[in-house]
């Protein structure tokens, strides 16, 4: 009876504290997937008690130098920078010296014309660290840990330098992965990065940045100064099945690395979740973080790092001082915009190239026999009336298959036309059209079968 009554009352106290498992706790990560579950584990490590809020120069920021190290090593990742980071200092407003430093992935590129150029993924590093305060005569420490801020960036830049790492065979230029100390400095470690410690800074095509991306139950942003190239790249790889697309905005959410690389005439682009309440406050710890958003923000960010690493590169445009491109004779870019023109009533340009371009889309059958293939990009632009006027090639593979693209995009049928403020307006858009052979040994033209890409342009 006693043996009973005691298996009685285990069986109680096990239902008891499974009704009592809180979010969070050990038993609730049972069904995480693997990078939602690599995910937790970064954002724990580096916005623990023991990194004491990683403030420039700091022990915490040396911590968390030496974790994204050990960590892009463990994935298979080259370390261009010195053992716990590239080292340099910064005067403070006392006239003192701190210490910072930047940890360098590489990832090389299998392209040997694109091999020596750069893509740069980064994040920040450091926070505000901590600081005391009294309460009732006695001294507390208060410690501002930054999960969100900026632990989560660190995490998805990890987890996406994995899934390149694991597919690096498919990735035509070089990408470098950065954690940048000192961020919270006026950007030091990436202002170090380019004027000091980076040779080949002029080789660099394009900036990612990651900060803040805990919160994407609040939306998920995309920022790129208006950069119209990198704009149409946001919407083709939006255009493609993820789980989450970030909302590109024209007002910066938050200050952050890209404005270094922007200033060096970069073409740069934030991803953020954006500002939260619990924002530089004590507050800011690993309860916050949604991570199942954020294993689908890292999904979309690593698509997107993969296009941009294979595409043309973008360019730099200047802006107006409102963050609006200067319109050229009256023609506004597509996504700047109040309303997109439309084709087939869908302002997602994926729509014109599955239903229009590639069905009538001919390969040319002496390209198939010299086995000639890759992306054309052509721009044209949708007048006010909703017809395709002045297409012309702005990035060329070979003369047979500009022509054809040209031809394709030039029988357009009328789209509905854009409008900006209020009025009907004449817009330019970029887009690749891709001409891919798939090599066949059985059948087909010289060996060659042509493939259509179906879902990715």
């Amino acid at each position: 009876m006693k043996r009973i009554a005691a298996i009685a009352a285990f069986l109680v106290a096990c239902f008891t504290l499974e009704g009592q498992i809180r979010p969070g706790s050990v038993l609730d990560d049972l069904d995480d997937s693997e990078t939602v579950a690599a995910i937790k584990e970064h954002v724990r490590t580096l916005s623990a008690a023991s990194m004491e809020g990683r403030k420039a120069g700091s022990e915490g920021e040396q911590a968390a130098a030496e974790y994204l190290e050990t960590v892009l090593q463990g994935y298979g990742v080259d370390i261009l920078s010195a053992k716990g980071g590239d080292t340099f200092g910064i005067r403070t407003e006392s006239g003192d010296t701190l210490t910072s430093r930047n940890v360098i992935g590489y990832i090389q590129g299998y392209d040997r014309t694109l091999g020596d150029r750069f893509i740069v993924i980064g994040a920040r590093l450091d926070n505000i660290g901590s600081d005391s305060y009294t309460v009732d005569g006695r001294s507390r420490e208060r410690i501002y840990y930054g999960a969100n801020g900026n632990a989560s960036g660190l995490a998805a830049l990890l987890e996406v330098a994995r899934m390149l790492q694991t597919n690096r065979i498919l990735l035509r230029r070089s990408v470098l992965l950065i954690g940048f100390g000192a961020s919270r400095e006026t950007f030091a470690g990436s202002w170090y990065f380019l004027n000091r410690a980076f040779k080949d800074a002029g080789n660099i095509d394009a900036m990612i940045g990651l900060d803040m991306l805990g919160t994407g139950y609040s939306g998920f942003y995309a920022y790129t100064a208006s950069n119209a190239d990198l704009n149409e790249i946001l919407g083709i790889v939006s255009s493609d099945l993820n789980p989450v697309t970030p909302e590109i905005t024209a007002a910066e959410p938050y200050p952050s690395d890209n404005k270094v690389f922007y200033d060096k005439q970069i073409p740069s682009v934030l991803f953020t979740t954006g500002r939260y309440p619990e924002h530089d406050t004590e507050k800011d710890t690993q309860s916050i973080i949604d991570y199942a958003g954020m294993e689908k923000e890292v999904e979309y960010l690593y698509n997107f790092s993969k296009y941009l690493i294979n595409a043309p590169a973008p360019s730099f445009l200047p802006v107006t001082e409102k963050g609006r491109f200067r319109a050229l004779d009256g023609v506004m870019s597509y996504y700047e915009c109040d309303q997109r023109p439309l084709f087939l009533n869908s302002a997602d340009p994926g729509v014109f190239l599955q239903k229009w371009v590639y069905p009538y889309l001919k390969y040319p059958k002496e390209a198939v026999r010299e086995g000639i293939q890759g992306r054309v990009m052509v721009d044209f632009i949708i007048d006010a009336e909703g017809n395709i006027k002045n297409v012309h090639v702005s990035r060329s593979v070979d003369p047979l298959l500009d022509d054809e693209a040209v031809r394709v995009i030039s029988a357009s049928p009328r789209w509905k036309p854009g409008r900006y403020l209020g009025k009907k307006v004449p817009v330019a858009l970029s887009l690749p059209v891709e001409f891919r052979l798939e090599k066949k040994a059985s059948f087909g033209i010289n060996g060659y079968k042509i493939g259509k890409k179906k879902k990715k342009y």
